[in-house]
């Protein structure tokens, strides 16, 4: 199942995004080693953690949190705008119908096999495709390793290149502007039918009252 709180909300709902920043943690510091993101309570929370962001929360069975994304309006300050406006050699792509998509987490245990998404990766991605076409929303700004690309295209996202890749940390980034449509949802629910069929286990998605 998959939850979506709005940072507005944020207070009825910490247990649970209490848990999603400690599953952020986990990944980016404890896992991929973003040393300047940890913290002695072991969540990761940045200063786009507000009232604006769009918290997206996947659960497994037994009600265990498996996956996290969240998504930031590019009309008030975001990544891309302010921690790495060099990515960017173009005009910054903001307005309505455009969020950052950033800090997609999913647990060890239920990725994809060769970097894939998996159905929990898919699950994500499904969600906040569907989210998007629901409210006006056409398009993501995301900062990504250039080997990933092709899940995007495969995916039928159309890619704007933003930049070329830079080194950061260790690894080579570059932004893209990523639209989607309803065939891109659609392209997203079949491939997560056949991971529900090959494995058997994954709820369906579901936006919960909070969207």
């Amino acid at each position: 199942m998959l939850k979506i709180i709005r940072g507005r909300d944020a207070s009825e709902h910490m247990r649970e995004l209490n848990l999603a920043f400690q599953l952020r943690h986990r990944i980016f510091v404890e896992e991929m080693g973003w040393e300047n993101l940890r913290s002695a309570d072991g969540r990761e929370i940045d200063q786009f953690d507000h009232d604006a962001a769009v918290h997206f929360l996947l659960y497994g069975e037994g009600n265990k949190l498996i996956g996290y994304q969240r998504l930031l309006p590019t009309t008030r300050p975001h990544l891309l705008s302010e921690v790495h406006p060099h990515l960017c050699e173009v005009e910054l792509p903001r307005g309505p119908e455009i969020y950052e998509w950033t800090r997609f987490a999913v647990d060890r245990d239920h990725r994809g096999e060769d970097g894939g998404l998996g159905r929990a990766g898919a699950e994500l991605v499904l969600g906040y495709v569907s989210w998007g076409l629901a409210n006006g929303v056409s398009a993501v700004v995301v900062e990504v390793s250039p080997f990933h690309l092709l899940k995007f295209v495969d995916a039928h996202f159309m890619i704007d290149l933003l930049g070329r890749p830079q080194r950061i940390g260790n690894e080579m980034i570059m932004a893209v502007l990523a639209k989607f449509d309803h065939q891109t949802q659609v392209r997203l629910e079949r491939a997560t039918d056949h991971g529900r069929k090959a494995g058997g286990a994954a709820k369906p998605v579901k936006m919960s009252a909070e969207a």
